[in-house]
């Protein structure tokens, strides 16, 4: 495995350190990872609170722990525990998502979900659909009078549906993922609720935002999604997305400096493969530049005078990908198998790389909020 992190850029993390027994804030300077932990920046959190982030990096001092690659190399299901280890780059934020934010994608789903594999019909809803936009689906700005208009005709056309309500109307889809410390990094495992047999990985961009709502750096994140659970009633949600090490982040948070800024993530094109140990390969991408609603829209829509997050939040922003290859039988369509290798990559961001297991089988989550509160005040960085 390798993070295939590009050459330039600031570039920080949080890796596991035996000797303390908790986890450092490093970041990567050529080859090599640095210990930037300080009573300063004893967290995650509380370096993304400073001004510029990515300046305070590149002025630190610390202490050189390992390459990238030996360190990577550890990063693993089952790492030495006697060796500095990846972790995910979030601490002390909650983790927030957004869904249904590729409106495109969304209404081909629904308009061939209720067409019901007739395409005379299909084509039928589409051409209104076309008909009332002036051009393609693509079209749709969701709170737009089009928007609205496409809402009545598809009512009309009797293929409305909750989740058409956030694609196209005003309020954004945002929930809560999963809970501060919860996240996995780069090689461990991720897990899918037992109850589940129709699932599948959701590559995204992850933004990482301060508790002023300002957006201070990006990396990769994969939202598992359990189609079958959330499928039976949205009012599963909840259980269809938090559970244990069902959230992975990373490799590392690339902050934003004079080399990478929000234009760079409105661009991003992320590729995605799955690999299984039956020899399955699935390939996909989620291009940032068909999102309907923009970055900066999302985190207005989670933070703001209805809600503060004073330890800030890392923002998923949604994807693209809706997997349709068949995995086994034909028209059985995809779905996980354990061992499944998950790859979610992007050139400025690098490769969040995790094998997926039942979440019952994955490393229970022991290290939360109180337990790093505890480590660090005895390490006297608090």
């Amino acid at each position: 495995m390798t993070l295939n992190l590009p050459e330039i850029g600031t570039f920080v993390g949080r890796i596991w350190l035996p000797q303390a027994q908790g986890p450092a804030v490093v970041t990567r300077r050529s080859d090599r990872l640095v210990d930037i932990t300080s009573s300063d920046t004893p967290t995650m959190q509380a370096l993304l609170e400073q001004h510029d982030p990515a300046a305070v990096v590149q002025a630190a001092n610390g202490t050189d722990i390992g390459s990238v690659d030996q360190i990577t190399a550890n990063s693993t299901e089952t790492p030495d525990p006697s060796k500095p280890y990846f972790l995910a780059p979030s601490d002390l934020q909650p983790i927030k998502a957004c869904g249904v934010t590729f409106v495109s994608s969304m209404l081909e789903r629904v308009i061939e979900e209720k067409a019901k594999g007739d395409p005379a019909k299909a084509d039928a809803i589409r051409a209104r659909c076309t008909e009332i936009l002036g051009d393609s689906l693509r079209a749709v700005v969701p709170g737009s009078e089009k928007a609205l208009a496409l809402k009545d005709a598809l009512i009309a056309e009797d293929v409305w549906s909750q989740y058409l309500e956030v694609g196209i109307g005003p309020d954004a889809e945002v929930f809560t993922k999963s809970q501060a410390m919860s996240a996995v990094g780069v090689g461990a495992s991720i897990g899918l609720h037992p109850i589940s047999t129709w699932n599948n990985p959701e590559p995204e961009v992850v933004l990482a935002v301060d508790s002023a709502a300002r957006i201070k750096g990006a990396t990769l994140g994969n939202d598992v999604n359990l189609r079958d659970v959330e499928g039976r009633s949205a009012l599963l949600l909840g259980k269809a997305k938090d559970n244990n090490a069902s959230c992975a982040i990373g490799p590392m948070l690339r902050l934003f400096d004079g080399s990478f800024g929000l234009d760079d993530v409105r661009r991003a094109e992320l590729s995605l493969r799955v690999i299984g140990e039956d020899g399955f390969e699935l390939h996909g991408n989620s291009s940032m530049a068909e999102i309907s609603r923009d970055p900066e829209d999302l985190v207005r829509q989670t933070r703001g005078a209805h809600h503060q997050y004073p330890d800030g939040f890392f923002l998923m922003l949604g994807t693209l990908f809706a997997p349709t290859q068949d995995r086994d039988a034909p028209g059985g369509g995809f779905t996980h198998k354990m061992g499944d290798l998950v790859e979610i990559s992007n050139p400025l961001l690098g490769t969040l790389a995790n094998t997926v297991r039942l979440s019952t089988e994955c490393p229970p989550w022991v290290f939360g909020t109180s337990a790093l509160m505890k480590n660090l005040a005895k390490r006297k960085l608090i």
